[in-house]
């Protein structure tokens, strides 16, 4: 079974990089561009099933990377962004001291009050993988199945394909909106296809200051 990991376009607190988590912030216009772009270059992947979170930024991501298909989009709670609690809506900047450890240091990140760790998204995305992906792959080797998502939930879905832990969450390619990416599914063995790729070519403006806009929070660097 071929799997495809998207994380979802743009919104405006992506541009003013506020820790968005499980706020439902709809895409901009911009974000919409980019799905749309991201759909026309998957025109030809015929998807069997489609599940989103049920945040409206990636929602309709899926909307618009199936549109004119007439695919069911199903959502499940389990694979929603993770939360920031207290910290959701304010600019990363104001928790330069405690935030990077968000990045830099995932065992150690301590969430903000009303927050989510690390292990709290792990256990729940582990679940959908194992509840409703594995038995898929079992049931329809031949399956093509797109999960529209967040860059944190996407991140934690891909280190446990990848057999990682979750010092390992942001290692490999940088995960930029509407980035695609591919596994093969046989049970509970996984293999990476393709990581990170995206479809249109990025605005001057997309890169400031040297901090990456990730969709859900921002990181700065080049990791």
């Amino acid at each position: 079974m071929k799997l495809y990991i998207i994380r979802h376009g743009e919104t405006d607190w992506n541009k003013e990089k506020r820790l968005q988590g499980q706020s439902d912030i709809p895409l901009n216009d911009y974000g919409r561009e980019l799905a749309r772009i991201t759909g026309k270059a998957l025109k030809d992947v015929h998807f069997d099933y489609v599940f989103s979170s049920p945040l409206s930024r990636a929602y309709e991501t899926a909307e618009l990377l199936t549109e004119g298909r007439g695919i069911e989009i199903k959502t499940d709670e389990r694979i929603k962004e993770i939360c920031f609690g207290e910290d959701e809506g304010i600019p990363a900047f104001e928790r330069r001291e405690t935030f990077p450890l968000f990045f830099e240091d995932p065992e150690n990140y301590e969430p903000a009050k009303g927050g989510e760790s690390y292990v709290e998204l792990c256990k729940r995305t582990r679940d959908f993988i194992e509840e409703v992906i594995i038995p898929l792959s079992k049931q329809q080797p031949n399956a093509t199945v797109l999960i529209s998502g967040h860059g944190a939930m996407n991140r934690s879905l891909m280190i446990y394909l990848k057999h990682q832990g979750i010092g390992q969450m942001w290692e490999g390619i940088f995960q930029k909106n509407c980035c695609v990416n591919i596994f093969e599914i046989n049970g509970y063995d996984f293999k990476l296809l393709q990581d990170g790729k995206i479809y249109y070519e990025e605005k001057e403006d997309a890169i400031s200051g040297n901090v990456y806009v990730i969709g859900d929070a921002i990181r700065n660097g080049d990791k």
